[in-house]
């Protein structure tokens, strides 16, 4: 019951509408049934559930979903998964040009709203409704087969777990093929495995948020974790240190590639699995949106023998899959191409790849020291993190090679200061640097549903306490009329009128008036100003351009360079 028996007097001592005789002592009584109170009224006909429902709504100042009378939405667990309405006792029940309506037994459980709404970058509207109401609605809908089939193979499991002994026995090789599959189905991006002291729970991250899935009885845990290991070739006497290893499993004609995580934590093992689409492996430089300026920039820089191209941006941002299609292009049989990463997350044909590993103490530096001596022509650096990392890499640069690396930064401009912050001279700084990239990530318009509209003067009000003066003119974003795209919402997108998303780009190229800049310890803005009198295109002009062309909504740029 989602509204405690303590909220749930005060809605009736405050609602008018209804009268109970005697609450207190039928409050007594369900606390002896152990029921809720709510439950005790309606089964001894003491409370019209309907009234009641009302008064609940209307204590939260919500409408009442009667969600008996509505017609089942069979798009529901696309926008809210079904486990996780399950958990969180609620249904998105309807969805029009207002947006989502979503129905909770739980109003006051205002975090998840927010969260969801942020995922789903739509209006949501929330309604009250019964807790039986929801299960009956969710009942009524389509479920995915995996759903209804793991809290069943564990039931079975548990009950039976003294003939089990074994992670090669049947009921756990089931249970952990189901985690998997549902995580999949469920879009999820990690699945948690976390230990208690009575019990296991089964989380996953959904859209960057987590979510209790299922608990597992714990005398199933070691079981299950060590049919992980054996998957994934890992120690299955090993129980006091970290492991990571990889593993893969299909569902239906698809193979997922999983990268796996093992910590000792107090009450057992911590599992982490992370799903990485096998479409993630088709890397195309072509294909990331770079506009013809940043792709010419980009490709003329490639074809240097030496130096450094950094791509730099916050976690999620595409930096990796930029990198991997440089080396896509840059990867023939003329050259040795050698990489150190943490972690190698997929494997490429003809690439010398190594894996960081800090419990034989190689890390990016000790890899980078030993790569040197490899006779490489090209090193990729997954991240340069520390002084040493950068110094090795820098003068690799230096000495003949084409090094590319991720640098955490906010921009391409403060990626320079960044490295000579970090001990590295500027003149080295200013000899090696070839190019810096920054980028993000925004969701492309469905092109299946996508429609033209003209800016109103709301929309027009918003963008102007977003956007400089300058941009907006030059866009024509100050003008009511002006033509840009959004997606309506289809099948195709699952209603939500975007498919895949696309990079945003700023590409700052080395120049001898920078250079000079950086021997004289320029700060970030002053870098900036001059790269941008030299040509260079802002992340946030890359995206408008992407906005007036119908790729991306000015509400997902927004969004992006807010963050």
């Amino acid at each position: 019951m989602a509204i405690t028996n303590d909220e749930f007097v005060k809605i009736v001592k405050a609602q008018k509408s209804i009268k109970i005789p005697e609450l207190e002592k039928h409050l007594k009584e369900a606390g002896i049934e152990n029921i809720s109170l709510f439950n005790y009224l309606i089964t001894n006909d003491l409370l019209d559930e309907e009234k009641a429902n009302d008064a609940i709504a209307e204590s939260f100042k919500i409408k009442h979903a009667k969600l008996a009378g509505e017609k089942p939405f069979q798009d529901s667990f696309q926008y809210l998964p079904e486990l996780v309405a399950q958990k969180e006792c609620a249904v998105i029940f309807k969805k029009d040009h207002n947006g989502y309506h979503i129905a909770t037994c739980n109003p006051q459980n205002t975090a998840f709203i927010e969260n969801l709404k942020k995922r789903l970058d739509q209006p949501l509207i929330p309604y009250y409704a019964g807790e039986e109401n929801i299960r009956e609605y969710l009942n009524s809908l389509p479920l995915q087969s995996s759903d209804k089939d793991l809290n069943k193979l564990i039931e079975s499991a548990s009950m039976s777990s003294e003939k089990i002994s074994q992670a090669e026995d049947l009921p756990i090789i089931n249970i952990v093929e189901k985690i998997l599959i549902l995580g999949y189905e469920n879009k999820v991006s990690d699945i948690h495995i976390e230990p208690h002291e009575l019990k296991t729970d089964v989380r996953f991250r959904i859209d960057g948020i987590m979510h209790d899935i299922v608990e597992i009885p714990k005398n199933l845990h070691d079981l299950i974790v060590t049919r992980l290991k054996i998957l994934s070739r890992l120690r299955t006497d090993e129980h006091r240190a970290a492991q990571d290893g990889r593993l893969r499993f299909k569902s239906g004609d698809k193979k997922i590639d999983v990268r796996i995580s093992i910590v000792p934590v107090i009450y057992g093992e911590k599992v982490v699995m992370r799903l990485l689409s096998e479409k993630a492996r088709q890397y195309d430089l072509e294909n990331l949106g770079l506009g013809k300026k940043n792709f010419k920039t980009l490709q003329n820089n490639i074809d240097k023998p030496w130096g450094m191209i950094l791509v730099t941006g916050p976690t999620g941002a595409g930096k990796t899959t930029t990198l991997y299609s440089v080396l896509k292009i840059l990867n023939t049989r003329e050259v040795n191409v050698s990489t150190i990463e943490d972690p190698v997350e997929y494997d490429i044909e003809g690439i010398n790849q190594i894996q960081v590993n800090t419990k034989t103490n190689l890390t990016f530096a000790d890899g980078l020291r030993a790569l040197v001596r490899q006779d490489p022509d090209i090193i990729m650096v997954g991240e340069i993190r520390d002084k040493d990392t950068a110094s090795i890499a820098v003068n690799s640069a230096m000495t003949g090679h084409l090094v590319l690396s991720t640098l955490h930064t906010n921009d391409a401009p403060t990626t320079l200061p960044r490295l000579i912050d970090m001990g590295v001279e500027p003149f080295l700084v200013a000899s090696t640097i070839n190019i810096a990239i920054a980028q993000r990530l925004v969701r492309k318009i469905c092109t299946n549903c996508r429609t033209e509209t003209k800016l109103e003067k709301e929309t027009i009000e918003i963008i102007q306490k977003q956007l400089s003066p300058d941009l907006v003119k030059r866009f024509k974003l100050d003008k009511v009329g002006t033509k840009i795209f959004y997606g309506k919402g289809c099948s195709k997108c699952q209603n939500t009128g975007y498919t895949g998303r696309i990079g945003i780009f700023e590409i700052l190229e080395m120049n001898d008036e920078i250079k000079h800049m950086i021997m004289e310890k320029a700060n970030a803005e002053e870098i900036r100003i001059k790269a941008m009198e030299k040509g260079m295109v802002t992340m946030i002009e890359d995206g408008l351009e992407k906005v007036i062309a119908g790729l991306t909504t000015i509400d997902e740029l927004l969004r992006v360079t807010r963050e």
